[in-house]
């Protein structure tokens, strides 16, 4: 390459003129990859489109509110159904008919009710009693007695039996319960079917059960929904002091490197030899305790996690893994250790760029707000979209019909020919669906609205570490630290991403995220079929199905690494996506002991301090929300499941953690990437010298000597 071409990084981020004191990348910076921008361009306009669609014809309430057998909503406010916020079946019984899975609606009236009926009674026997005003109420509204009894119960007007209920997910089921192992309602084992004869209890309890299947895990989402209402604070207390411990840490990262990093790796040692301990204690207490000795396997899966606590057998499994996991750590430790000395000084180097670079642990809260904003976004667009379809009413009779299961209107139904061919039968909302044009296309729409879930989520994601690598890049290749830095280096690398003009790099980042969440798309259409194909006896195509998920698995790491490192050489040449990927990967290739040395080592210290700060913040949510801290014994909240407020900060002290160490994590990488380029492309003499500082070059070359020693010596 000519002088002419040769560029370095110079004051206010800009690339400068070829200076023979300076030596830095071939810096050759122009739009890149406009076709893939236009791409996203129109992407994104579609996509906007499909949601004004979506929001236009969704309806949220049709997920959240019960629907009556004319499709009006149960409890929704501004309705006439306002105050009658439970759904009533005339006969539950009919729930357990075959048409509950098909059509997703019981074939039995089923109306808006304020309450669910307390007392067992008979439409035959209120007829003519004083009952008949409590009765009405569970008939079908603007019904008049002007009928006979064999009328009303032929027409579907009323009920023929109430039976005692109780409210489940806003539906009324029978309220059995069980007195001496024999199931009962109320005092009785058997009930009238009003029809003149008597049914026996297990009949309701099948009925109920097929139409409270899909409701149960409805009702643990909303038990797990009561206790985030109670515990939200302190979870965000727990988020709060998983942040603090991060930004200490990495505040002590940058004064403290060495001392830090064997602190940490001792710190998880002990953390996990204590929760070794506590399981082994945990398991000596249980012994001899009634129920204690009872399997996993026998006690099966409790939404109630606590019921596994009192089990030997599950602090017997936590301790096998946590001394298999204390295990290869302290073996990692061994054969690592030298590599680890090495590692140390690039994350000293990593501090000294984070330090004049500071701001850079803030772009995580960035990157997290654009990804909240694709996720409500994706999350509110399938909501309507799900919810866009039409009232689908069809017709529905207990015996055999010519034309049972057709659609019809409820409004002319009475007076229509069908009416006549079935007498009772019943015009009746079954699902909500369409066949219009729009109706047809809600699967590929719904299909687009993840793709570009992906897509726009891994373009926020490249766009961060094209900004962080763009402001660690500028540090590097600065001769003098840190008077030649710009001013705003992250300012400086966010705009060279974005800004059109001769920076402008939408169309790369577009291009990788792309890639990238094609590859994702298809997993999930994989992971779809294969839970299709599950209960197919073929082996061969579940064969061929895991083989496809194993390689289109090691794709998207592939493609991860791929793009992580190309977004790192278009941010300091300024090429587009392929070029950026075929000289990082090559770059890579050509110093592969200096990546399994220095690269996969910091990886594996930067995973020791998320394990030491998710641990720690974990176990403290443990022992808080298990009442087991004296001092806040009676502030902790009484919980459903004490698992879901633990879980949470769990997760989103990982989360936290990993964005504040992502930060560390891309500037190893991107000042590994620019010391191997620096290598090549410079020889440490008066005409060519190292970017790299003298603390730098002194282990890293040293390091490398004695790693191709070694492997000439194995050679």
């Amino acid at each position: 390459m000519g002088k002419e071409q040769q560029l370095y990084y110079g004051k206010h981020g800009t690339p400068q003129k070829y200076d023979p004191a300076f030596r830095g990348p071939i810096y050759n910076r122009g739009c890149t990859d406009i076709i893939c921008c236009v791409f996203l361009f129109l992407a994104i306009v579609g996509y906007v489109a499909v949601g004004i669609i979506a929001w236009t014809h969704g309806d949220p309430r049709k997920v959240i509110y019960p629907t009556d057998s004319r499709g009006q909503f149960c409890g929704q406010k501004g309705t006439k159904n306002e105050n009658k916020p439970f759904l009533f079946y005339f006969n539950i019984v009919k729930c357990a008919s075959p048409l509950v899975l098909l059509e997703f609606q019981c074939p039995t009236p089923q109306i808006c009710v304020e309450k669910c009926p307390s007392r067992y009674l008979t439409y035959l026997n209120a007829h003519a009693s004083e009952d008949f005003e409590y009765y009405k109420q569970y008939c079908l509204p603007g019904f008049q007695k002007n009928k006979g009894v064999a009328e009303v119960l032929r027409d579907g007007d009323c009920p023929a039996v109430l039976i005692p209920s109780k409210p489940f997910a806003q539906r009324c089921f029978p309220a059995v319960h069980a007195h001496k192992g024999i199931l009962m309602v109320g005092n009785e084992t058997t009930y009238e079917d009003g029809l003149g004869s008597r049914k026996n209890i297990t009949e309701l309890v099948e009925g109920a059960k097929k139409a409270s299947g899909i409701l149960e895990a409805r009702q643990l989402a909303m038990r797990i929904f009561e206790d985030y209402t109670v515990s939200w604070y302190w979870i965000i207390i727990g988020l709060i002091i998983a942040m603090v411990l991060s930004l200490l840490f990495i505040i002590l990262l940058r004064f403290l490197a060495g001392i830090m990093v064997w602190v940490m790796i001792v710190m998880v040692i002990l953390v996990l030899g204590y929760g070794i301990l506590h399981c082994y204690m945990e398991y000596a207490r249980l012994r001899g305790e009634a129920g204690s000795d009872v399997s996993l396997v026998d006690l099966g899966f409790q939404t109630d996690f606590r019921v596994y606590l009192h089990l030997r057998q599950t602090w017997v499994a936590f301790m096998i893994i946590l001394s298999i996991v204390e295990v290869i750590i302290i073996l990692l430790l061994i054969f690592l250790r030298k590599r680890i000395l090495i590692a140390i000084a690039l994350i000293k180097e990593a501090s000294r760029a984070v330090g004049y670079v500071m701001c850079s642990l803030l772009y995580p809260l960035v990157t997290f707000f654009l990804l909240c904003l694709c996720i409500a976004y994706w999350a509110s667009t399938a909501i309507f979209l799900s919810t866009s379809n039409e009232a689908v009413y069809k017709i529905f009779n207990e015996t055999s019909c010519p034309v049972a299961g057709k659609t019809c209107n409820p409004e002319t139904f009475p007076s229509s020919n069908e009416s006549r061919l079935c007498p009772g039968a019943h015009c009746q909302f079954a699902f909500y669906g369409g066949e219009s044009t729009y109706h047809r296309a809600l699967l590929g729409l719904q299909i687009f609205n993840v793709f570009m879930f992906f897509w726009l989520a891994n373009f926020v994601l490249a766009l961060g570490q094209v900004t962080l690598a763009g402001a660690f890049a500028s540090y590097y290749w600065a001769m003098n630290k840190p008077d030649d830095l710009p001013a705003f280096p992250l300012f400086s690398a966010f705009g060279r991403a974005l800004r059109w003009g001769p920076r402008y790099h939408t169309g790369s980042l577009a291009f990788g995220s792309l890639l990238l969440a094609i590859v994702q798309v298809i997993r999930v259409i994989l992971e779809y079929l294969d839970q299709r194909l599950k209960a197919a006896e073929n082996k061969f195509a579940k064969f061929l199905m895991s083989c496809l998920k194993c390689c289109f698995w090691c794709l998207e790491k592939f493609i991860k690494f791929l793009n992580r490192n190309a977004y790192i050489m278009i941010a300091i040449y300024g090429t587009n996506f392929c070029t950026s990927a075929r000289n990082a990967f090559f770059l890579l290739m050509r110093n592969i002991i200096r990546v399994a040395v220095l690269d996969k080592v910091t990886d594996f210290l930067f995973l020791l301090g998320k394990l030491l700060i998710v641990g720690s913040v974990g176990i403290l949510a443990f022992f808080f929300f298990t009442h087991r801290i004296r001092i806040v014994q009676d502030t902790a909240p009484s919980l459903n499941y004490y698992w879901v407020p633990v879980v949470t900060v769990v997760i989103g002290s990982y989360l936290i953690a990993h964005g504040f160490f992502s930060v560390y994590g891309m500037c190893v990488d991107t000042l590994f990437l620019c010391f191997c380029e620096d290598l090549e492309r410079n020889d440490g003499s008066q005409e060519r010298p190292y970017f790299m500082s003298p603390e730098l070059r002194d282990i890293l070359l040293k390091g490398s000597a004695e790693e191709g020693k070694r492997a000439e010596v194995e050679e």
